[in-house]
């Protein structure tokens, strides 16, 4: 007689199909994220190529793990990028032979030109100037 308190094995095949079903989940997960670091080095190379051949920046934490990349070009012209993660924006900065500072003050501050737009535009908020057409 068979034991009535046995419990029949689950099936090979509905464990499996939720392992696998999860290793396609975080490769597809691993796609995306190479995706965009491959992207915003993309963005970082074309910046720096148009800046003057180089660039250095810094990342910042601005919310939601998001990370703010700013970047100043050789030049002196800065922008600035949104990165998902901070190893997003890290791995790309590596990957676009971005130099990265720890903090946006002296030496990379002191890289920065502004021009007439972000003077006029600082006045128009701080003096009462005139605002940006």
């Amino acid at each position: 007689m068979a034991d009535s308190t046995q419990t029949e094995p689950e099936p090979e095949g509905r464990a499996g199909k939720a392992a696998s079903a999860k290793a396609a989940s975080a490769k597809a997960a691993s796609a995306k994220a190479e995706k965009q670091v491959k992207r915003l080095a993309h963005q970082m190379t074309a910046f720096a190529r148009d800046h003057g051949g180089s660039a250095e920046g810094q990342l910042a934490h601005i919310g939601r793990g998001t990370v703010r990349v700013a970047l100043v070009g050789a030049n002196g012209d800065w922008g600035t990028l949104v990165a998902p993660s901070h190893d997003t924006a890290r791995r790309a900065a590596e990957s676009a032979g971005i130099t990265l500072h720890d903090d946006f003050a002296g030496e990379l501050a002191a890289k920065v030109r502004t021009g007439p737009y972000e003077w006029t535009r600082m006045a128009g908020i701080q003096l009462g100037g005139p605002p940006n057409a």
